[in-house]
């Protein structure tokens, strides 16, 4: 038997919010469905027809659910008090004394270290200048394969311990054998250190958390011992790319309505993102391990997309999952470019196609059932809405060339005479554009006319312009996601797995040959599309140009809105500004100058990576501390290492493939001989090559 739930009062409330969505959803959906029957020249009674009309009432649905999800934001964000709101516990109880040891958790893997490593010293003294410090410990969880790049956070952490006095608080492990990714990362860290720790907070690598907003978190679990997790809604900033200026812009815009619609109807049912949220850990131990799926990956296997089913296991366990949709300070990144994003999305389609699988788990609860459904929709939907189209273009070529047939072969008083309304088209494309723009406008009104803010996003006309050019942008990208995502679905259905890497976290551009190499099958897609329709049923051509537009413009506008350069031109012009840029808060302009200061500090240093554990007489004994102990190995093994130890020292690290830098990395005595053997170097050529002409005192 499961525990009694958390805020058991909130479940009627969450039963009559449910049944009022199912409704709004539902009742909508069946009327626009017959109005696109009677639109189509059919009816809907053909196999062809009715199958379009049960694609397009499927997506009117998908999106009906967004639309009403903004709107009980809106309503709620209208309220002075929402009585559901979790922050409200901490009315009265600011100063409460904090009695819980928390440790927060950065999982990286092949990260940017210096980001990384400023992130997480900004939160460090954010949290010291609160006077809570004391109850937090920090730890760095690397999965990292790259020899070089574990050598930078091995020294990265060093420098971090130094300057922020952190010895015994902030704590660094490369785990040597990352099964399961993050989740199973922060499952090591729970069989390891769990046990010391009433809480835990996960972030991701480009995560930052004020000090107050973590002691806030860890009072609101105190004072509701029944909350399992307890999720932040981030704010997306720090990029200057335009698309992820753009993104930042409507996370700013948008998402404050829209957290707050999440939280109207998911109450204590809601989901964890996987990163700035703090977990009990105790009942995050007991019941929310994930076990392999049963079969070959990409449907079997590991679950990737672990933060849901963690969310509907701790659920499950009588633990409520809430979102604090009204707590600041928590930030994140975007991905700087498109390529980065649906790179991105490649790894999250896999993870909620596999969640399918999971919604008949026995004892999970209704809505986290619905919120699997629904994390699958988000790119099955791309899938339906590229059906959609083809479906409709099947159709209008039909029509086309089919020859009429105005006296039936069976027995009729009248001719079959085609009928077309055009009453009921525009019905139906204006209450699609009702639900996809009346909740911008919304939000519009909420920061212009309820919170009077619109001048921390560059004024009310320059608000009200970036919108308009926001809604611009995405109609372009729109269906170019739409291909990659119908492809992510179709390919994760025959068996195609996706591979696990870092993801780019700076303000690079993609290339023209990238672009092209991406988009130009869409590209090329839309081209012959459009063609075939306009050549075939002119009329139908017309409805399709938005997409074959945005197809044909994918590569321009790919590397276009991948340029910082020209995000930064938006920004002079006032455009996509966020309140954070305008008077940016204490810890993102930390977060800068650190990475600053480290950039400025890197360049100092004459080796990078594997060569500078070799030569740097610090960092070489700073790794000698986290390896292991001696190993006994077999002969065939000795001499590979000799060998490769002696093609180092000859031929400089640039001659040894990762594989081979790894192998001397985890040999402690090789790389003390190896170290000691480079600075007996000579000078020539091979010291050169590890930088020791630069390093060595000039005589």
């Amino acid at each position: 038997m499961h525990a009694a739930p958390a805020f058991a009062p909130w479940l009627a409330a969450a039963r009559r919010r449910r049944l009022v969505l199912l409704f709004l959803a539902v009742v909508p959906t069946v009327i626009a469905a017959g109005y696109m029957a009677d639109v189509l020249p059919h009816k809907g009674t053909t196999p062809l027809e009715l199958t379009l009309v049960v694609v397009y009432g499927l997506l009117f649905c998908w999106i009906s659910v967004g639309f009403w999800t903004a709107m009980a934001g809106f309503l709620t964000l209208m309220r002075r008090v929402d009585r559901m709101n979790v922050a409200e516990v901490l009315k009265g109880q600011e100063e409460l004394p904090l009695a819980m040891r928390t440790a927060i958790l950065m999982p990286i893997y092949n990260e940017d270290v210096t980001r990384v490593m400023a992130g997480l010293r900004a939160t460090y003294e954010s949290l010291a200048a609160t006077g809570h410090l004391a109850h937090f410990d920090f730890y760095i969880l690397s999965d990292t394969r790259s020899p070089d790049v574990i050598v930078e956070e091995e020294a990265a952490w060093a420098d971090f311990c130094r300057a922020a006095n952190g010895r015994g608080r902030i704590f660094y492990r490369n785990r040597k054998n990352n099964i399961k990714r993050k989740s199973g990362n922060v499952a090591d860290f729970c069989r390891r250190w769990g046990k010391n720790y009433e809480c835990m907070v996960v972030f991701d690598a480009d995560s930052v958390m004020t000090g107050e907003t973590l002691a806030a978190m860890a009072r609101i679990m105190q004072l509701k011992p029944k909350i399992g997790i307890l999720q932040t809604a981030p704010v997306a900033s720090g990029r200057q790319t335009l698309i992820a200026r753009a993104q930042q812009f409507a996370n700013r815009v948008y998402g404050p309505m829209f957290a707050a619609g999440l939280h109207y109807w998911q109450l204590g049912d809601a989901q964890y993102w996987g990163h700035n949220a703090m977990i009990r850990v105790a009942p995050f131990m007991e019941h929310c391990a994930l076990a392999r799926l049963p079969g070959k990956p990409p449907l079997g296997g590991d679950i990737m997309s672990h933060d849901f089913v963690e969310a509907a296991l701790m659920r499950r366990a009588g633990y409520g999952v809430w979102l604090a949709y009204g707590l600041p300070g928590s930030y994140e990144e975007m991905p700087p470019t498109l390529l980065d994003e649906l790179t991105r999305d490649r790894r999250w389609c896999q993870g909620n196609m596999q969640h399918l699988r999971l919604v008949t788990t026995q004892g999970l609860f209704p809505a986290h059932r619905a919120l699997f459904l629904n994390g699958a929709m988000a790119y099955m939907s791309a899938l339906l809405w590229f059906l959609f189209l083809i479906l409709s273009t099947t159709e209008a070529i039909y029509e086309a060339l089919r020859e009429p047939v105005y006296f039936p072969a069976e027995r009729s008083l009248f001719p079959d005479w085609p009928v077309w309304n055009p009453g009921w088209a525009i019905i139906l494309l204006a209450s699609t554009a009702v639900i996809l723009f009346l909740p911008k406008l919304a939000s519009l009104f909420l920061i212009t006319v309820k919170e009077r803010r619109s001048r921390r996003f560059g004024g009310f006309f320059r608000l009200s312009l970036s919108i308009f050019l926001e809604v611009i942008l995405s109609t372009l990208l729109a269906p170019v996601r739409m291909l990659f995502h119908a492809k992510f679905v179709f390919v994760t259905l025959l068996g195609q797995q996706v591979t696990w890497a870092g993801q780019e976290r700076k303000d690079v551009g993609t290339s023209w040959r990238d672009a092209l190499r991406f988009h130009g099958s869409g590209m090329a897609l839309g081209i012959v599309w459009g063609l075939g329709v306009y050549v075939l049923n002119r009329a139908f051509f017309w409805w399709l140009t938005p997409i074959l537009i945005a197809l044909f413009l994918a590569v321009p506008v790919s590397v276009f809105t991948s340029r910082p350069g020209v995000g930064r031109f938006f920004a002079r012009l006032g455009l996509f500004l966020i309140p954070e840029e305008v008077e940016t808060p204490a810890i993102l302009r930390r977060v800068e100058a650190l990475v600053r200061g480290s950039e400025e500090s890197r360049a100092v240093h004459v080796t990078r990576g594997f060569a500078r554990v070799v030569v740097d007489p610090v960092v070489n004994a700073l790794h000698l501390t986290f390896a292991r102990a001696e190993r006994t190995v077999s002969p065939e093994i000795e001499a590979e290492l000799a060998a490769l130890a002696d093609k180092a020292l000859h031929q400089g690290p640039q001659a040894l493939s990762l594989k081979e830098k790894r192998m001397l990395l985890h040999d402690p005595a090789r790389l003390v001989t190896l170290h000691r053997a480079v600075w007996e170097l000579p000078e020539g050529p091979e010291a050169g090559r590890w930088g020791l002409t630069a390093l060595r005192p000039r005589t």
